[in-house]
């Protein structure tokens, strides 16, 4: 049976920290992923993952510490267990506005992610939908830096990937050996969940998931993340995305 990870940042809305683990622990999952919000005490997060049975396998950082706090970051890493170091964004004024930016970017992740893969981690980017928008010269960003950065993984926002405009069978299909882990999320049909961002939960929206798993299966990923960028009720969410996923 394939183990589900849970995307702390679904419940950063909803606290503490140790209520969540607690109940994401006794829904079933068997993993969580770390984002800034959580690494303030690395022991004492990892001494609350214990106690609720589950494992820290990743962990976004954000570009600026894996550049800058390298020995804080692994030392983050080493502390809660993570097998996998994801950089999740990049702010708008920091993206680049052409091919030539864009492959430099990708260039900057292989050389932020030398000192990780080194240490033994996964190290990856995670996409949002700005990859996917075309340029000027009709290359797309996502592209771009998968080429620039051959020693780059890929962890695939699935619903970020179908809001850029593109088709994630499509991508994964092309990238799936650059892949270690899947974000499983969904979209609302269009009107609906507007107090949510139009986000859904996973089985409830309009991504054809059952069709994505078949292709994701294909692939080394091994890690799985469940995701909602902004629930209105983070244990209805957990709850019935889970099952759903345990389905497909």
């Amino acid at each position: 049976m394939t183990a589900f990870s849970y995307q702390l940042y679904s419940s950063r809305n909803f606290p503490p920290l140790d209520a969540t683990l607690k109940m994401v622990g006794d829904l079933g999952y068997a993993e969580v992923e770390g984002f800034g919000g959580v690494y303030g005490d690395p022991k004492a997060l990892k001494a609350a993952l214990d106690r609720n049975g589950l494992k820290m396998t990743s962990g976004h950082f954000g570009i600026d510490m894996l550049e800058n706090e390298v020995d804080k970051a692994l030392d983050i890493a080493r502390t809660v267990g993570m097998k996998a170091i994801y950089c999740p964004y990049l702010m708008p004024d920091q993206r680049p506005t052409d091919a030539a930016g864009w492959r430099a970017f990708g260039k900057r992740l292989e050389k932020a992610g030398k000192p990780y893969r080194d240490a033994g981690y996964i190290f990856g980017w995670h996409n949002h939908d700005f990859e996917f928008k075309a340029l000027p010269d009709g290359s797309l960003p996502m592209t771009l830096i998968l080429e620039a950065a051959p020693s780059l993984t890929w962890e695939a926002d699935v619903a970020w990937i179908v809001r850029g405009g593109a088709d994630p069978i499509d991508w994964i299909r092309r990238y799936g050996d650059r892949l270690t882990a899947v974000h499983v999320k969904d979209i609302a049909p269009a009107g609906q969940n507007a107090d949510e961002d139009g986000w859904a939960d996973v089985g409830h929206g309009t991504v054809p998931w059952k069709a994505i798993w078949a292709e994701v299966k294909k692939t080394p990923a091994k890690i799985f993340v469940m995701e909602h960028d902004k629930p209105n009720d983070d244990a209805r969410f957990a709850r019935r995305s889970l099952e759903a996923a345990l389905k497909l």
